[in-house]
Formats: structure tokens, sequence, C-alpha cells
């Protein structure tokens, strides 16, 4: 992903101390990189359709047909709310080391408050939500930066549409039938 002021300034928090609501800080030389707090949005998002795919579970997933890419056009039947979850899960259990993956699994898997997390892990509140913050800007960034295949944004994820050939631009054509501008004579002015 190309990150540049116009995919950051979205994602980024108004409030921010460091990027102050651009989504992009400044490092040595010039040198501009997206800040913690727009990774963290995008760990946000991410989460929040992952909590949406769980709740639909129970329900029928339906099957989208995709079109791959290659000359024979083929297709291919896939359960995208299936994927993303197996994918979400598997992303972050590979970005995280043990401490971090427990935190990651009370807190936004199985949905534990603050207090029960800092009860079982037997941990200050400020330690806990340092980590919170570290797992969200570390699997942001993750997601963000997955490749072949990113998890954000979630639209292309989802979306299955895979074109041959890029887009041709759209040049019209003059019409043949135009009238002729009017040639009328101006008066001199002194």
């Amino acid at each position: 992903m190309q990150w540049d002021r116009t995919n950051t300034i979205g994602l980024a928090k108004v409030s921010c101390s460091y990027c102050h609501g651009y989504g992009l800080r400044l490092i040595r030389k010039g040198k501009e990189i997206p800040c913690d707090c727009v990774f963290r949005a995008v760990f946000r998002a991410c989460h929040h359709r992952f909590r949406e795919c769980v709740e639909k579970g129970p329900h029928t997933s339906t099957v989208t047909l995709e079109f791959c890419r290659g000359t024979e056009g083929r297709r291919t039947y896939s359960r995208k709310r299936e994927e993303f979850m197996a994918d979400f899960c598997l992303v972050s259990r590979r970005s995280l080391d043990d401490v971090e993956y427990r935190i990651f699994r009370f807190h936004f898997l199985l949905g534990a408050d603050w207090k029960l997390c800092c009860r079982q892990l037997r941990m200050d509140r400020g330690s806990f939500f340092h980590l919170v913050y570290r797992i969200q800007q570390k699997l942001g960034q993750a997601f963000v930066e997955l490749q072949p295949y990113a998890l954000y944004p979630l639209d292309e994820y989802f979306s299955g549409m895979i074109r041959r050939e890029p887009p041709r631009a759209f040049h019209p054509t003059p019409s043949r039938h135009l009238p002729e501008p009017l040639a009328t004579p101006l008066p001199l002015s002194a």
C-alpha cells in the first residue's frame, strides 16, 4: 500500500500528539511514515469486521464465485467470511509473541474487560493498556503489509473482482457535426 496523506488522513486520530491528525510523521532526512494511530485505526476496522463475521456465523455463509487471473479465465468458489476470520486469527498468532497473544486472545477474541484481564494475567492497568496499544499497532501494520493479499483495505479483500487488463482511459472523440463559431465583427475602441 502506498502511504501518502490521502490514505492516512481519514484514519488518523485528530488528537494524536505525534502526527496532529495528519496521519504521517516525519523521521530523519524528511522521510514520512504512517503514525501509530493510523495502524491502530486499521486494526479497529479489521477487528470490527471480524466481530461482524463472528455474529453472522450461525447463519449459512454464502459461497462466492471469483474470477482468477490468467489467460484461461478460471473461477474459484470461496467463503469470504470464514476465510477472513481464519486469516485474522492466523496473522495475529504469527505476529505476536506469547504474552501479547494471551492478551489478544482474552481481550479481543473472548471479549474480557480490562479488569478481568489484569486479574487473570496478574498485571497492573497501565501495563495492560500499553500492551493493548502495542498489539493494535503491530497487528494493524501486519494487516496492511501482508503479502500477497492484505486484510486491509476490507473492500478489496471482500470484493473478489479482478480485472484481466487495466481499465482504459476515456478519450471523447469530437463530434463532426458541431456548428462553426460565429464570426461577428467587433467595433474598434479608441
